[in-house]
């Protein structure tokens, strides 16, 4: 419903995405469902192929792309060497320049004072720039909790929350869903919530576009309040900056009149010269651009010029965790271009919902895991869902080893692991078995019973006491012999010939 002076007084659907968590559905069995999904995977077969290739050749055309990637690895790691010290800069910067400052330990913290800055507003509506910082502290649900909507203005982000949906990629949210379907979301959602699309709306891009258009523009023009996120934070000078594609972003950052910005402690880089590097490799390794159509700056009040009441959220939420961990720290280099889940083949095949995450993908498996721990078994099965292949690796634009990474959080798992494990007391026992000759002869013996009895059951090409196993692996018959066996059975036909040869050796000689 849309109020006489022009405000939605409905909540947004969508208001949280409460679907990325499932703690207690593991990766395996969260991707089988998607693979038999097979619109899902054709959705994302032909977006992940077309973002591939359009990063290559903006990468392929760079002359130095070595050097870029090795000098935002470099300035990452300086700054988190140093995070305490570029942090407090950039805190005392902001507060030169006007804005206020919050500390925010975890997301029940940071929800509270974005919550209390909206409310203290007397508005009951936001407008957000994609972030997601913001979706990752669960924020829509505090604030739709405390009776605020909060307004996805990014076009894929808009699409996810028309259709109650959840994200699952870094750069396109929406990349699950094609043109087809997202016609009939804005059909049978916009009009509940906002202008709505026109009847005869159809799939073309360009009428998709036109529709959210309008239906956006209400929500610019008549909301006080902004929220967003930042891509980097420059301690030198206090400046923040958001990159975008479509300009959702510079309404958001420069109509309202109090904008809240939520980021990230790791986001800070030291110098304004270090946004060199990061804004030639963000644009080719997310959009696979050579530069972002919209790339803002701001950095507290000025009069007469954009929001006039400003407020930093910096956000730990796990982070200091990561922080401390000298291997598992190389995750928060990372600058969310997205490029590792392009070329993942378990990503590409799977999609970003099965990793029950904000981060999903390559990163996702090594992030989610430290920032909120391995307790649930959902982020336990995350580092392994990889096949190690290092394409991950190959294209990340800060050098970022996360195959390295993702083997490091498999050993904490396994660490982790109960007094009492199958797996390992199925390797205790054979080495028991393999010590000696004369026990791996019994066990030999004891195969041949099993596959006598196997046999008459009709299961001699899988182990029903393993089904885990079994049903993703191949498991060969078990032989009709041993090989102890075909050895003895050789020998004695061996000397049973050599006492035949010698006979007639013997007999050649007497003639």
């Amino acid at each position: 419903m849309t109020s006489r002076s022009g405000r939605s007084e409905a909540q947004p659907p969508g208001a949280g995405h409460g679907a990325l968590h499932h703690p207690e559905t593991d990766f395996p069995h969260a991707a089988a469902a998607a693979l038999a999904d097979s619109q899902l995977r054709a959705n994302l077969a032909h977006a992940t192929a077309t973002i591939r290739d359009k990063r290559a050749a903006m990468v392929g055309e760079h002359p130095s792309w070595s050097g870029l990637r090795a000098a935002g690895a470099g300035i990452k790691d300086d700054v988190l060497a140093r995070l305490d010290t570029h942090l407090t800069e950039l805190e005392r910067r902001l507060q030169d320049a006007g804005a206020t400052v919050h500390w925010a330990v975890d997301a029940a913290d940071a929800n509270r004072i974005v919550t209390d800055v909206v409310t203290a507003t007397g508005a009951r509506e936001v407008v957000k720039v994609k972030s997601m910082t913001t979706q990752e502290i669960e924020l829509n649900e505090a604030l739709a909790e405390a009776g605020i909507a909060a307004w996805e203005t990014d076009l894929a982000e808009l699409i996810v929350q028309l259709g109650d949906d959840a994200p699952s990629h870094i750069l396109v949210p929406a990349i699950h869903r094609n043109r087809a379907e997202v016609r009939e979301i804005f059909l049978d959602r916009m009009a509940a919530v906002g202008v709505a699309a026109p009847a005869d709306l159809t799939d073309a891009p360009a009428e998709l576009a036109a529709a959210a258009r309008a239906h956006l523009r209400e929500k610019f023009l008549t909301a006080r309040v902004a929220v967003s996120g930042a891509n980097f934070a420059v301690a030198e000078t206090g400046t923040l900056s958001v990159v975008e594609s479509e300009g959702n972003g510079r309404m958001c950052l420069t109509l309202p009149e109090t904008l809240v910005t939520v980021v990230g402690i790791e986001k800070v880089v030291p110098t304004w010269r270090d946004l060199e590097v990061f804004l030639q490799t963000l644009p080719r390794s997310s959009t696979g651009e050579r530069m972002n159509p919209y790339t803002s700056f701001w950095n507290g009040v000025h009069p007469g010029d954009g929001p006039q009441d400003v407020h930093v959220v910096l956000l730990d939420n796990g982070r200091t965790d990561v922080l401390a961990d000298q291997v598992g720290r190389q995750a928060l280099r990372c600058i969310r271009c997205s490029a590792c889940l392009n070329v993942c083949p378990v990503y590409e095949r799977t999609g970003g919902h099965t990793y029950g995450s904000v981060y999903p993908g390559p990163i996702g498996a090594v992030l989610t895991p430290q920032l909120r721990g391995t307790d649930s078994p959902l982020d336990k099965s995350l580092p392994f869902a990889s096949s190690l292949c290092g394409a991950c690796e190959e294209v990340c634009p800060v050098a970022i080893e996360i195959p390295d990474l993702l083997v490091h959080l498999r050993t904490r798992v396994a660490d982790q692991a109960p007094r009492f494990d199958p797996q390992k007391a199925v390797f205790r026992a054979l080495k028991t078995v393999m010590a000696t000759g004369d026990r791996l002869a019994a066990a030999e013996r004891g195969t041949g019973l099993a596959r006598r009895i196997l046999s008459r059951s009709g299961r001699v090409a899988g182990i029903p006491m393993l089904p885990s196993w079994t049903t993703t692996r191949d498991v060969p018959d078990l032989p009709e012999q041993s090989f102890r066996a075909w050895w003895e059975q050789r020998e004695r036909v061996g000397d049973a010939g050599a006492a035949i040869d010698g006979d007639d050796s013997a007999v050649e000689d007497d003639s």
